[in-house]
């Protein structure tokens, strides 16, 4: 790079898109290996890695598959075709998988066994534990067990994907036949011995039983194999309705997503992981049963499917996990009267809240909003999205209540969430049965806003309360994820998410807010005018400056602003959990751009925008990372902080990302990142824990 010059119009000025995310997955990975962190926290890495993996194959690389199969050649905004870059994930991901391996069977298990809490293998359990085992096979795992046998009178059986399954090979009268067996997903992947003496993994107790299915046969070869298939089905993959007289059909875009969810099921296979012991000749003739190239298909080391250990959470040994996050209330907050559902109203008069999960609770502030209003006999109407929610929302059964009180509630259910379609449609009907008005999305636009409205009646007058934040209503992942939100009751604010409600529930475009960013609407125009007034005010000599939180980076259009603003000489410092497609440092381009990554036992999750605005900086909070499809696909909103008490709290917040030396990763010019560690003699200071330490105090 240093013998050529470097534009923002250069395809050497983006950093591929796939290679980066797959980036975020190896941060995980170092913490999974890291020994300073807690062996169950370890474990706990090691699923998320599993995840991130399955996650990835399908939904990105049966994305470059589809392209690749269709003789696709446009390149990436980096340079690269699909085929390159799928070459160049496969190759990554053959990497981190060997890191995996190594973790799991030289750290992570013997670790597990020197706790007193073995993953074992059959071949370790002495003959009471097998018996054991054979019992708990045949009284709860047996009968739901369905061998499919392979020959003249049965196809090939289709495989799930995700499932764990058994390829055996049998011989029986002379004859060898193929059968498939699924590991059942309704049955404990870790089966814990009778005796405490530590856990087996089910697929092992499943193999080493065989013989009540075959009792004639003299000889049973089993190997273990897993498809993984698309996300993406063949029906409504463009996002539209069917058209009935230039109308769309009432209540279609449930059936699509039904439709969707089927064909997804069914979607293409992208990857087969097949277990090392399986013969040359059956891992052929299974890759040509599936219709998968040999690229497709990878080798299961030591314990198979990674993601499950996500799962393996022996109780006890507390001195294996975190220690467990305190429920601390926001200080505004502590102490109002659990019966007084006015309470929590009267202190939002008294001035806009910032809240901070999970270091402040959720529960207490905006669970504790919901709850109020549904219950206050003041409250006329309550407005919210649902995103992603917990299948016990608690939010979920105060907006029920609401309604059956009386009050206008109206929820917008956004049914395309990814991999929560499902259930967003379980709730949305759920909540029309008990009378609330439920819409589920708007026409070709996915909606991500988070946000909630609630209208009360005060002196004979209504007055509006509105949260944005940056999480989903989630009662559950709102203590594992890392977000901020505002309570406030200003007119303008509310009369702004007011609108959004209007146009999420009755299609009718808005014409513009007062203060509040939308997407796909005014929130791009507003962050280039944001940027290039930094840019000016340093042209100028003016005091200039850009520090950003946020999940992604992709956007080539705000990345060329950055760059230009960079040039222009604007201090810059971005902190992209995951993707990032901008490349920092690179001279006479992004000199003045640092970028960093924090990773910790939170999933960052947080959006915040700041703009020095020549020492008059201007904030925003909200639901949209500064991706393509966040500014331009989506229905999406931003919210400014005007208050100075809650602009410092920000600024507080960001410099303490910034100074992290130990959870933190820089990226380099090449598109790879360096963990930081404390220099010699200095303590380790992770934002996290310090975010926690502050609460706590």
């Amino acid at each position: 790079m240093a013998d050529k010059k470097i534009t923002s119009k250069s395809c050497e000025a983006f950093v591929n898109r796939e290679l980066n995310w797959l980036q975020f997955a190896r941060r995980v990975l170092e913490l999974a290996e890291d020994a300073e962190v807690p062996l169950l926290e370890r474990v706990k890495f090691i699923g998320i890695v599993g995840m991130l993996h399955d996650e990835f194959f399908m939904k990105r690389m049966s994305g470059l598959k589809r392209q690749i199969k269709k003789g696709v050649e446009k390149l990436s905004i980096d340079g690269l075709t699909p085929q390159e870059e799928f070459d160049g994930c496969r190759r990554e991901i053959l990497e981190q998988k060997e890191i995996l391996a190594r973790v799991i069977g030289e750290e992570v298990r013997p670790g597990l066994a020197q706790a007193g809490i073995p993953i074992l293998d059959w071949t370790q359990l002495n003959d009471d534990q097998k018996r054991a085992m054979r019992q708990y096979f045949e009284d709860s795992v047996m009968p739901i067990l369905t061998p499919l046998a392979v020959d003249a009178e049965h196809p090939f059986p289709f495989i799930a994907g995700l499932g764990l399954n058994l390829a055996i090979t049998l011989k029986a009268r002379k004859k060898e036949r193929f059968v498939s067996l699924k590991i059942p997903s309704n049955r404990d992947r870790w089966v814990g011995l009778p005796d405490g003496a530590g856990y087996v993994p089910l697929e092992q107790v499943v193999a080493a039983n065989l013989d009540g299915f075959f009792p004639d046969a003299s000889s049973v070869r089993v190997s273990l194999f897993r498809v993984t298939r698309g996300a993406e089905g063949e029906s409504g993959q463009d996002g539209t309705f069917e058209e009935n007289d230039g109308l769309p059909t009432p209540g279609s875009i449930i059936a699509q997503v039904t439709d969707e969810l089927k064909a997804r099921k069914f979607a293409g296979e992208v990857r087969l992981e097949v277990a090392s012991n399986m013969p040359e000749s059956l891992r052929g003739w299974l890759a040509e049963q599936l219709r998968v190239g040999a690229d497709d298909v990878y080798v299961i080391d030591d314990l198979p499917v990674p993601a499950d250990l996500g799962a393996f959470r022996p109780p006890g040994h507390p001195d294996l996990y975190d220690p467990e996050l305190p429920v601390v209330p926001h200080p505004r907050l502590t102490g109002l009267p659990a019966s007084d559902t006015a309470a929590i109203f009267r202190e939002i008069r008294r001035g806009d809240i910032l809240l901070h999960h999970p270091y402040q609770a959720f529960e207490t502030s905006v669970l504790r909003f919901l709850e109020s209003a549904a219950m206050d006999d003041q409250v006329l109407a309550i407005k919210l999205t649902i995103y992603r929610t917990s299948s016990d929302s608690p939010i979920v059964l105060a907006l029920a209540e609401a309604a059956r009180r009386g009050k206008e509630v109206a929820v917008l259910v956004e049914i395309t969430a990814r991999f929560d379609e499902a259930p967003n449609i379980a709730w949305g009907r759920y909540l029309e049965n008990e009378g609330v008005h439920v819409a589920y999305g708007v026409e070709k636009l996915k909606t991500h806003v988070k946000a909630a409205l609630v209208v009360r009646e005060e002196a004979g007058k209504v007055r509006r309360y509105v949260h944005v934040g940056t999480g989903n209503y989630h009662a559950g992942t709102a203590r594992h994820y890392t977000d901020v939100g505002l309570l406030s009751c200003d007119p303008e604010l509310a009369a702004d998410v007011a609108a959004v409600f209007n146009e999420l529930t009755s299609a009718t475009p808005i014409q513009g807010t007062h203060k509040l960013l939308v997407a796909p609407y005014s929130m791009r125009e507003r962050f280039h005018a944001l940027i290039r007034r930094e840019a000016e005010h340093a042209a100028a000599g003016k005091v200039s400056g850009i520090r950003a939180k946020m999940n992604q980076l992709q956007d080539p259009m705000i990345i060329r602003e950055l760059y230009q603003a960079s040039e222009a000489g604007v201090p810059i410092e971005l902190n992209v959990r995951g993707l990032c497609s901008l490349r920092p440092g690179v001279a006479g381009l992004s000199e003045n751009i640092r970028v960093f990554s924090t990773i910790g036992r939170f999933l960052e999750h947080a959006r915040i925008y700041r703009f020095e605005n020549d020492g008059a900086p201007e904030f925003f909070i909200g639901s949209a990372d500064w991706m393509k499809r966040n500014l331009d696909s989506r229905m999406e909103t931003s919210a400014p902080i005007e208050d100075p008490k809650l602009k410092k709290e920000l600024d507080e917040i960001l410099a303490i990302y910034a100074a992290d030396n130990y959870s933190a990763w820089d990226m380099g010019c090449d598109g790879t990142y360096t963990r930081r560690r404390p220099a010699k003699g200095k303590v380790a200071r992770g934002a996290q824990q310090v975010f926690i330490d502050r609460a706590s105090k």
